[in-house]
């Protein structure tokens, strides 16, 4: 990372996160510790019960477990972050659903936190993409060489048949 500010931005991200995953493990926790074995079945949680009992035990809603697969690095820092804000927007998402099927106010309230929590780390994440643009526009040839005021519709239509690796000529 070009600055340290960001590196102790995405640090501490990282570490909420972690939180934030506390905080929705300890939900289901709480929220399945003392279902009967009935409960159990009726859910469709038997048989993940087997395999975990009540320990919470990272997986999506169809029950995929968690894998850093799902983890997306490119080793760009504008590109990575662009991939965190998109995951900032999936789990806001998805507490927005969580919100329109629950009833519970021990559930609700929190998730309403997290979502709050979401929306604000997109903003952060948003704010150093701007730094580290006006860095690389400042520092980088590449950034300097290529004039973000014109759209891609202002080039020529000599453009239209080169090679989308190809960098457009009349867009400097």
């Amino acid at each position: 990372m070009p600055f340290p500010e960001l590196q102790a931005t995405l640090t501490d991200i990282g570490t909420e996160e972690l939180g934030h995953l506390e905080m929705i493990g300890t939900i289901v926790y709480q929220l399945t510790k003392d279902l009967t074995e009935d409960q159990l079945k009726d859910a469709g949680f038997d048989a993940y019960f087997v395999d975990h009992t009540t320990g919470v035990y990272p997986c999506d809603a169809n029950g995929t477990p968690y894998t850093t697969a799902s983890m997306q690095v490119k080793g760009d820092a504008i590109t990575d972050l662009h991939e965190d804000m998109a995951a900032e927007q999936k789990a806001r998402s998805t507490y927005d659903n969580i919100l329109r099927f629950c009833d519970d106010p021990d559930v609700i309230d929190p998730i309403r936190f997290l979502r709050e929590r979401e929306k604000y780390l997109f903003s952060i994440v948003f704010i150093n993409i701007r730094n580290l643009f006006r860095y690389y526009y400042r520092n980088s040839k590449y950034y300097q060489s290529y004039n973000t005021t014109r759209s891609i519709t202002q080039c020529n239509s000599s453009c239209i048949n080169k090679s989308i690796n190809q960098t457009c000529d009349s867009i400097t």
